[in-house]
């Protein structure tokens, strides 16, 4: 069989986290009832007008200037004409001659090191409706809620040639957006989608194959797994003398299948032409300053600063920044405790565990950075001992709980008390003669079992160093 190299290019939809639609007031919420968030505007009806909302501008050209891209400072709407039962209008408001950004690129880490992926353009538009299928009662009903959700479309070049890079740089993109506060990006919910566009060719051929779009793609998995699916399927088509069709596919996850949705489209086919109802945009010098300079501290400047100005280790930077949401409280949490190693060990340890075993993401986080850091002096002080402090991170973690003033009502701080702890730690040695010879027999992992007893017989609360020096000092 001939070698195949994959070449594929990407557009992302991502919705922007403004608080009303595009072209009106209504509501950009997530989970309403559906068609609570409509009015004529967003539902098409004749003789409503658009208006842009400047806050779409502003996150749009945010995440250009942070994506390294030309800003257009003269840029207009188009009409984008296609019929579908989620379309009110008959056509979507999009940009296609004038882009409001144009000409970007961003760097991922590849297995074989840094690589550059141009980007094309990115363009505002306004999101579809959504159909609800029905299966039981065989009907199809329409939300419009997201219908004129603000939208930025990343248009990427066919850079990247695996699904690693893929991933690389959806994530990349992902991080970027975060930090700049223009999207939430939560795939689960819609917020970034990305469709794929792959072909493959002759290793060391320079003209590009006949590429297909895949669509319905809302994890990093499901991407992952409709690469490598699409990917054989066209080899497989190409090795037995067929060729492959230019058209949009539907990727299913659940059944690791794609199958052809329509003909791919060309801008022809959508019959643009510039939008009536709004005036251009124009970007003025000043204001493109005031942009830049309210950019805020993006991951990179992010990571190296952790490591300068609070000493951690690349593994612990690397991880605290590859989420905004987890930088937050990252930094809140130290500045109020001053301990950020210990606040970096407790988010990274059982924070982590406890999202992990929650299937929940960093961005579900709903504790606050005073709570943090008061268990954190509660810990790193003794107050209470590490079993303690692990059970009452729990509440904080999914109640919030003030940790200080629960520690004092259930009465868990750790005993202190050399009188008390030495009497119990008696008891324990006379009760457990065969693990004290051990000890005296050369066997110190006998010494870890005592005290664990005398945790045991102390319901936890007793001072860990304490029982130690008082059992090395009895035996």
């Amino acid at each position: 069989m001939k070698n195949y190299e994959t070449v594929i290019g990407l557009e992302v939809h991502v919705e922007l986290a403004t608080k009303t639609k595009i072209f009106c007031g209504c509501s950009t919420a997530f989970g309403a009832k559906p068609n609570a968030h409509t009015c004529p505007v967003c539902t098409g009806m004749p003789g409503s007008l658009p208006v842009l909302n400047k806050k779409v501008l502003e996150y749009a050209a945010a995440v250009g200037l942070a994506l390294n891209c030309e800003i257009t400072k003269y840029s207009k709407f188009d009409r984008k004409n296609y019929f579908y039962p989620d379309n009110p209008q008959n056509y979507q408001i999009s940009q296609l001659y004038l882009p409001i950004c144009r000409n970007g690129h961003i760097e991922i880490e590849t297995e074989s090191g840094k690589k550059t992926v141009r980007i094309h353009e990115i363009h505002m538009e306004e999101d579809a409706g959504k159909l609800v299928h029905d299966e039981w009662e065989d009907i199809s009903l329409v939300d419009y809620n997201r219908s004129g959700v603000p939208l930025i479309e990343i248009v990427s070049e066919p850079d990247m040639r695996s699904a690693d890079e893929v991933i690389a740089y959806l994530d990349k993109l992902r991080m970027t957006i975060q930090y700049l506060g223009a999207s939430d990006c939560k795939l689960q919910e819609g917020s970034m989608r990305a469709d794929v566009n792959l072909s493959v060719r002759e290793a060391g051929a320079k003209e590009f194959g006949t590429r297909t779009e895949m669509k319905n793609l809302n994890s990093f998995k499901a991407i992952m797994r409709a690469i490598e699916n699409e990917t054989n399927r066209q080899i497989d088509l190409l090795e037995s003398g067929e060729k492959v069709i230019q058209e949009t596919r539907r990727w299913d996850d659940e059944k690791e299948y794609s199958y052809a949705m329509r003909s791919k489209e060309d801008a022809q086919d959508y019959r643009y032409f510039p939008e009536p109802d709004l005036t251009p945009v124009e970007i003025s010098d000043e204001w493109l300053d005031q942009l830049r300079a309210a950019q805020p501290e993006l991951r990179e400047e992010k990571l190296a600063r952790y490591k300068k100005q609070y000493g951690l280790p690349d593994y612990d930077a690397e991880i605290l920044t590859a989420s905004k949401k987890l930088a937050d409280i990252f930094e809140q949490t130290a500045e109020i405790c001053h301990k950020p190693k210990k606040v970096s060990n407790w988010l990274m340890g059982e924070a982590m565990r406890l999202l992990k075993e929650e299937g929940k993401e960093w961005e579900d986080i709903s504790f606050s950075a005073e709570n943090l850091a008061k268990l954190v002096d509660l810990a790193d002080s003794g107050t209470v001992t590490n079993t303690v402090a692990k059970e009452v991170f729990a509440l904080v973690f999914h109640e919030d709980i003030d940790p200080k003033s629960y520690v004092e009502e259930k009465g868990l701080k750790s005993v202190n008390d050399e009188g008390q702890l030495r009497s119990v730690v008696e008891k324990v040695i006379e009760e457990n003669p065969q693990s004290v010879q051990d000890y005296r027999n050369g066997k110190q992992k006998a010494i870890g079992f005592l005290v664990g007893q005398t945790m045991k017989a102390m319901k936890g609360q007793a001072n860990p160093g304490m029982v130690n020096q008082i059992l090395k000092e009895l035996l």
